[in-house]
């Protein structure tokens, strides 16, 4: 906590931060050190495990949230922010995803109340991490979708799922667990039946689960092991890995050999 003067030297604001999935170890270093210095820290609580709380200040403030509406959460940070505290409205996975911020920052912007939106680890990364896969192989696929199906919120008529799937990319599909037979029908328009699926249950926490099943078996595996709540899922051919396919030898020109590496390619972009 050395330089956290220097990295918040407006202390009277909101921090809209990213927790990540729920492992604590995953918090980027600004929000760690955010939560270190907080007055107050509203969160999330159905989704954000406590132990990330053990950060905090011994005296700060802590809210949970998940019984609140916007009109009971909005109200507290204004007040916080007013009285000169440093307030933290901590949101589970990355806050640009799902994290319904687009109203708090315009209810904040209203009441002139300063505020910083501090990035997060979404879901789909860590699902790929654990699944010790590369979503974007070269020669296989190069798109990455997240998005949802449509339920109690609904999407566009031009991103409906099946519409989406006709692009054969990696799909990752968030808030969609309950309407799991749906999204299997929509999908099975486009993908093959063999397409892998990760099923990724509560990642980063105690009782994570992955499952790797092929598509026609993904509403049946996800009710047979009870899978509903914060469930992500993958689609996507990259995932052929776990089904020994699209293997090779360093040098071969096979499907997944990057140019960047190769020994004819220009070095300039090389990390």
């Amino acid at each position: 906590m050395s330089n956290s003067s220097n990295l918040f030297s407006l202390k009277t604001a909101v921090y809209i931060v990213g927790a990540g999935p729920g492992d604590p170890d995953l918090l980027t270093v600004k929000a760690h050190n955010l939560l270190k210095i907080a007055d107050v820290i509203l969160f999330a609580d159905s989704l954000i495990p406590e132990e990330m709380l053990q950060l905090c200040r011994t005296d700060a403030e802590i809210i949970p949230t998940a019984d609140k509406t916007l009109e009971e959460i909005m109200p507290l940070m204004i007040k916080r922010v007013q009285q000169k505290k440093l307030v933290v409205r901590l949101h589970s996975g990355d806050p640009s995803l799902y994290s319904a911020i687009h109203e708090q920052m315009q209810i904040l912007a209203d009441a002139k109340i300063p505020f910083e939106v501090i990035p997060g680890i979404s879901a789909f990364q860590v699902a790929a991490a654990k699944l010790k896969v590369e979503l974007t192989v070269p020669g296989l696929v190069q798109t990455i979708i997240l998005t949802r199906i449509s339920g109690r919120t609904g999407v566009p008529q031009s991103e409906e799922l099946a519409s989406l799937a006709k692009h054969q990319a990696s799909l990752c599909l968030y808030l969609s667990a309950r309407h799991v037979e749906a999204a299997q029908n929509q999908l099975l328009q486009h993908y093959r039946n063999d397409t892998p699926v990760a099923i990724c249950y509560r990642l980063g926490w105690q009782d994570e689960k992955i499952c790797v099943v092929s598509l026609d078996k993904m509403a049946d595996t996800t009710i047979e092991e009870n899978l509903f709540r914060t469930t992500l899922y993958v689609i996507s051919p990259a995932l052929r890995k776990h089904t020994g396919e699209h293997k090779g030898e360093i040098g071969e020109e096979t499907i997944g050999r990057s140019r960047l590496y190769h020994p004819e390619h220009n070095h300039i972009f090389r990390g």
